[in-house]
């Protein structure tokens, strides 16, 4: 039997570093969603409401 040997690297981060990056993804997310919600192109709202109906979120 062959022995293998594993590492793993993980990222620690404090808390407040953690609530910081929970914060910007959040914000980035809403912003992008807020954006194309209300974009004058077709094809960009047609895309933001069939992802609402793909992650069952009411929009009429």
């Amino acid at each position: 039997m062959l022995a293998t040997k594993t590492t793993s690297a993980a990222l620690s981060l404090s808390i407040s570093q953690r609530i910081i990056t929970a914060g910007f993804a959040g914000l980035l997310g809403f912003s992008m969603l807020y954006v194309a919600a209300f974009a004058n192109s077709d094809i960009l709202h047609n895309a933001a409401h069939d992802t609402r109906h793909a992650i069952v979120a009411p929009c009429h």
